[in-house]
């Protein structure tokens, strides 16, 4: 009898260059996490925190190539977004101030 080994969700889309602004990469510091984490949630199609309606246009983008946004709640309480071009040339973490 074999051991199950977990299986990973592949990605849906490529993420391309991933940046962070400094006032997200400072909501991490704080809420001591990992802004990888929510890049996987991300690339693998957990929207986090939004709206049915943006859930769905998220699901269409991965197949038509359009914009991508999710929304997560670090530990802190800090909302962060997650922001992939339409175009998958880039990732931007920000904060929905910075937007």
């Amino acid at each position: 009898m074999g051991m199950k080994l977990p299986t990973r969700t592949p990605e849906k889309f490529p993420l391309g260059r991933i940046v962070l602004t400094p006032s997200a990469l400072e909501a991490f510091k704080k809420s001591s996490e990992s802004p990888h984490t929510y890049l996987t949630r991300h690339a693998t199609g957990d929207w986090g925190k939004t709206r049915d309606e943006d859930r769905r246009l998220n699901d269409a983008a991965v197949g038509n190539g359009t914009r991508l946004l999710s929304s997560y709640h670090l530990r802190s309480g800090e909302v962060v977004w997650v922001l992939t071009e339409a175009d998958r040339s880039a990732t931007t973490v920000l904060l929905p101030s910075e937007y």
